[in-house]
Protein backbone atom coordinates (compact mmCIF):
# COMPACT_ATOMS: atom_id res chain seq x y z
CA UNK A 1 0.00 0.00 0.00
CA UNK A 2 1.38 3.65 -1.08
CA UNK A 3 1.34 5.96 1.14
CA UNK A 4 -1.38 7.70 -0.98
CA UNK A 5 -3.52 4.91 -0.41
CA UNK A 6 -2.54 4.50 3.24
CA UNK A 7 -4.06 8.04 3.56
CA UNK A 8 -7.18 7.45 1.95
CA UNK A 9 -8.13 3.93 3.98
CA UNK A 10 -6.95 5.51 7.41
CA UNK A 11 -9.17 8.49 7.01
CA UNK A 12 -12.23 6.67 5.24
CA UNK A 13 -11.70 4.55 8.81
CA UNK A 14 -11.93 7.41 10.74
CA UNK A 15 -15.15 8.79 8.74
CA UNK A 16 -16.81 5.59 9.43
CA UNK A 17 -16.56 6.07 12.83
CA UNK A 18 -18.05 9.69 12.36
CA UNK A 19 -14.78 11.80 12.88
CA UNK A 20 -15.82 15.36 11.65
CA UNK A 21 -13.78 18.22 9.70
CA UNK A 22 -11.23 15.65 7.47
CA UNK A 23 -8.68 17.13 6.63
CA UNK A 24 -5.52 15.58 4.69
CA UNK A 25 -2.24 17.42 3.88
CA UNK A 26 0.68 16.85 1.93
CA UNK A 27 3.31 16.63 3.66
CA UNK A 28 6.04 15.33 1.37
CA UNK A 29 7.84 18.68 0.71
CA UNK A 30 7.74 20.15 3.99
CA UNK A 31 9.30 17.28 6.21
CA UNK A 32 11.26 14.09 6.33
CA UNK A 33 9.13 12.12 8.45
CA UNK A 34 5.79 11.77 6.89
CA UNK A 35 4.09 12.39 3.66
CA UNK A 36 0.71 13.16 4.80
CA UNK A 37 -1.27 14.70 8.17
CA UNK A 38 -4.52 13.53 8.65
CA UNK A 39 -6.14 15.50 11.15
CA UNK A 40 -10.25 14.85 12.51
CA UNK A 41 -12.63 16.26 15.16
CA UNK A 42 -14.36 13.98 17.17
CA UNK A 43 -17.27 15.43 18.96
CA UNK A 44 -16.08 14.51 22.39
CA UNK A 45 -12.95 12.29 24.54
CA UNK A 46 -15.11 9.12 24.59
CA UNK A 47 -15.40 9.20 20.32
CA UNK A 48 -11.86 9.97 20.13
CA UNK A 49 -11.21 7.10 21.88
CA UNK A 50 -13.57 5.06 19.21
CA UNK A 51 -12.02 6.67 16.53
CA UNK A 52 -8.36 5.66 17.41
CA UNK A 53 -9.55 1.86 18.21
CA UNK A 54 -11.08 1.04 14.97
CA UNK A 55 -8.16 2.55 13.04
CA UNK A 56 -6.15 0.85 14.92
CA UNK A 57 -8.11 -2.32 14.75
CA UNK A 58 -8.94 -1.99 11.10
CA UNK A 59 -5.16 -1.15 10.11
CA UNK A 60 -3.83 -4.23 11.96
CA UNK A 61 -6.38 -6.28 11.05
CA UNK A 62 -6.88 -5.63 7.25
CA UNK A 63 -3.13 -4.57 6.44
CA UNK A 64 -0.62 -5.97 9.41
CA UNK A 65 0.05 -2.35 9.98
CA UNK A 66 0.78 -0.86 13.87
CA UNK A 67 1.28 2.52 14.74
CA UNK A 68 4.79 3.67 15.46
CA UNK A 69 3.98 4.45 18.81
CA UNK A 70 1.01 2.70 19.98
CA UNK A 71 0.53 3.36 23.62
CA UNK A 72 -2.24 6.18 23.82
CA UNK A 73 -3.09 5.94 27.48
CA UNK A 74 -2.12 9.70 27.48
CA UNK A 75 -4.64 12.69 26.98
CA UNK A 76 -7.17 11.56 24.79
CA UNK A 77 -7.92 15.56 23.88
CA UNK A 78 -5.24 14.61 20.95
CA UNK A 79 -4.77 11.21 19.95
CA UNK A 80 -2.05 10.77 17.29
CA UNK A 81 -1.52 7.20 15.14
CA UNK A 82 1.58 7.30 13.39
CA UNK A 83 2.25 4.97 10.23
CA UNK A 84 5.44 6.56 9.29
CA UNK A 85 3.85 7.53 6.01
CA UNK A 86 0.95 8.95 7.13
CA UNK A 87 0.30 10.51 10.78
CA UNK A 88 -3.70 10.35 11.81
CA UNK A 89 -4.34 13.22 14.45
CA UNK A 90 -7.52 12.66 16.50
CA UNK A 91 -8.98 16.03 18.05
CA UNK A 92 -11.37 17.46 20.63
CA UNK A 93 -13.02 20.38 19.47
CA UNK A 94 -11.14 22.73 21.91
CA UNK A 95 -7.91 20.74 21.18
CA UNK A 96 -7.99 21.32 17.40
CA UNK A 97 -8.95 24.90 17.85
CA UNK A 98 -6.08 25.39 20.42
CA UNK A 99 -3.37 23.40 18.59
CA UNK A 100 -4.55 24.79 14.86
CA UNK A 101 -2.39 22.74 12.77
CA UNK A 102 -4.09 23.38 9.68
CA UNK A 103 -2.34 27.18 10.69
CA UNK A 104 1.11 25.35 11.52
CA UNK A 105 0.95 24.09 8.10
CA UNK A 106 -0.72 26.26 6.36
CA UNK A 107 1.78 26.25 3.38
CA UNK A 108 0.76 22.32 2.85
CA UNK A 109 -1.41 21.12 -0.02
CA UNK A 110 -4.57 19.52 1.11
CA UNK A 111 -5.56 16.46 -0.41
CA UNK A 112 -8.80 15.47 -1.72
CA UNK A 113 -9.90 12.80 -0.12
CA UNK A 114 -13.07 10.82 -1.16
CA UNK A 115 -14.54 9.43 1.57
CA UNK A 116 -17.28 7.81 -0.19
CA UNK A 117 -15.21 5.34 -1.50
CA UNK A 118 -15.53 2.18 1.03
CA UNK A 119 -11.78 1.02 1.17
CA UNK A 120 -10.60 5.51 0.73
CA UNK A 121 -8.35 4.18 -1.77
CA UNK A 122 -9.52 7.24 -4.09
CA UNK A 123 -7.66 9.61 -2.10
CA UNK A 124 -5.81 11.58 -4.80
CA UNK A 125 -3.79 14.74 -4.71
CA UNK A 126 -5.33 18.15 -4.47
Amino acid sequence: MDSQELTGRVAALAAGKLAGNIVALDMRELVSYTDSLIICTARNERQAEAIADEVHLRMKQDHSLLPVNPDRSGDVAWTVLDYLDCVLHIFTPEARERYDLEELWHEAPRIELDLGAPDGESASAA
